[in-house]
């Protein structure tokens, strides 16, 4: 009996040298070649277009949030069941925080600049302006890309390390702005040598108001990161998917908007006809935001198959280093910073915690190191502000429904319903689980949650009702969603739930 439990207790503790000491390969062969690619591509693109859709009617870091869950979910649901619980979820949830940090950028002007009464027909204005929307949407998904390839290259982060990397990418946010978006002075006339908002360069003499812009600090920014990743830790993966990330925004946010500019530039097809009918039924911008988000949700899925052999499987269970009450004091200053940018006005927490990078530091800080804080991320965190968005513009902007039960529809029973799947999710962090129910069921509940909350939104815009200009992105909605159910039925690899032991 002695020498028996001898050899267990021995036989435990290689085990447990091993997967601390030795990351496993990313999945079996058979886990890679059963997925083709375009699997990831189609469904990536899915959850991107609607997300992003969805986005346009919440915006800003926030709303960005909502393609960043959607795109995290399904790419890791199809391309790495394998994974452990907590590693899924970290990665996930840091994929998630990053797609928020572009929507720091203004880029409502720059996108007037190919489209805008005045602009129509002047082609130096438009190629200027899709330049700016090419930068800044790859800066907008390469930070996507860079932390979703963090989480799934198995290169363990810690939370010192992190903390200060991201002190020295704010940092160098600061640098870029200085140098690349300075100086700004409205009164005189000054503004960038290289600025892609609204200037007296194009409208001499008009009576304009220019908008900071921040690119330039967030290109430092990144380009610090991907050093530090590829330079110091080797982190091939998370190096790739960012540049797959800044590729797909770089197309799809010009190539989104060549539709709408597409339709400013050519009134003579819509005042007749078929046209017309499209003039009266399409939102050109919405139809804008979807078309960006379908290509980099494409990019980043393809950009991660090809290079699913880099994807590995870490500790299992992995290490949580924050203490609980840490964990629960970062909660509480989020939430509350959170609520007061998105719902108040307090100028010092809105010049400060208004900057993506900066909103996104506790998060990513926590998710590294907390044992809650990863499926809070994913579900309850990122809906939060969605729902309050939607309470605000449904109860109390155009009263389509009574304040209690728009309070209790369309906020309190979806984080309800949330912090509870993501609690249940939480506590079986210390099991030898894989992540495949979560990113399975997360992404079916996500997808339907957003859905629905855009779809009260936009007023219920059902098909066989009298068409508005809502009804066809929300007929695309539709059918992303029901794509991604498919996929999630169908699409994925079928995966044991728990870690099988060594033999």
């Amino acid at each position: 009996m002695k020498e028996s439990r001898y050899k267990n207790n021995l036989f435990a503790k290689k085990f447990n040298n091993q997967i601390e000491c030795e990351p496993m390969n990313n999945q079996s062969d058979t886990s890679i070649r059963d997925i083709s690619w375009w699997k990831p591509v189609l469904f990536a693109a899915m959850a991107g277009g609607m997300g992003w859709g969805i986005r346009g009617q919440y915006g800003h870091e926030t709303g960005a949030m909502i393609a960043g869950v959607l795109v995290s979910l399904t790419l890791v649901f199809l391309l790495c069941p394998k994974a452990s619980l907590l590693n899924t979820a970290r990665a996930v949830a840091w994929g998630t925080v990053a797609m928020g940090f572009g929507g720091s950028m203004t880029y409502g002007q720059t996108v007037g600049l190919t489209h805008n009464a005045d602009m129509v027909n002047n082609w130096e204005a438009l190629r200027w302006g899709l330049l700016g929307l090419s930068i800044k949407g790859g800066l907008w998904i390469g930070f996507a890309g860079l932390f979703l390839g963090i989480g799934l290259g198995g290169i363990r982060y810690r939370c010192r390390e992190l903390l200060l990397v991201m002190c020295g990418i704010v940092g160098m946010y600061f640098l870029g702005v200085y140098l690349l978006n300075s100086p700004f002075d409205r009164s005189n006339q000054m503004l960038p040598a290289i600025y892609f908002s609204a200037s007296w360069y194009w409208q001499p003499g008009e009576v304009i108001k220019p908008r900071p812009e921040c690119w330039g600090g967030l290109l430092l920014a990144l380009l610090a990161l991907m050093a530090y990743v590829r330079l110091m830790r080797k982190d091939i993966l998370a190096n790739r998917l960012a540049l797959w990330g800044f590729l797909g925004g770089a197309i799809g946010f010009p190539l989104g908007q060549c539709i709408q500019a597409f339709h400013a530039w050519n009134p003579a097809l819509f005042i007749e006809g078929f046209g017309l009918q499209l003039q009266d039924l399409i939102n050109w911008w919405n139809m804008m935001e979807t078309t960006f988000g379908a290509v980099m949700g494409a990019s980043l899925g393809l950009g991660l198959w090809l290079n699913r052999k880099r994807i590995k499987i870490t500790a299992i269970p992995d290490a949580v280093s924050m203490p609980l009450p840490i964990e629960g004091i970062l909660l509480i200053i989020h939430i509350g910073l959170l609520i007061a940018v998105e719902f108040m006005s307090f100028s010092i927490v809105d010049r400060v915690y208004d900057i993506g990078l900066i909103m996104g530091v506790i998060p990513v800080l926590a998710i590294a190191g907390a044992r809650w804080w990863p499926y809070l991320v994913i579900f309850p965190i990122t809906l939060l502000p969605i729902c309050g968005k939607t309470v605000k513009q449904l109860v109390y902007q155009e009263a389509a429904i009574t304040p209690v039960a728009g309070w209790w529809v369309y906020l309190i029973i979806p984080l309800l319903i949330s912090t509870a799947i993501a609690i249940w999710f939480g506590s079986q962090t210390m099991k030898k689980q894989t992540g495949y129910n979560l990113t399975r069921f997360g992404l079916l509940l996500s997808t339907w949650t957003y859905f629905m909350l855009n779809f009260a939104f936009f007023r219920f815009p059902w098909p066989w009702d009298t068409w508005t200009s809502r009804t066809p992105n929300g007929i695309i909605f539709t059918i992303c969603a029901l794509g991604l159910t498919a996929a999630v039925m169908f699409g994925g690899n079928k995966e044991p739930n728990s870690i099988p032991s060594p033999e």
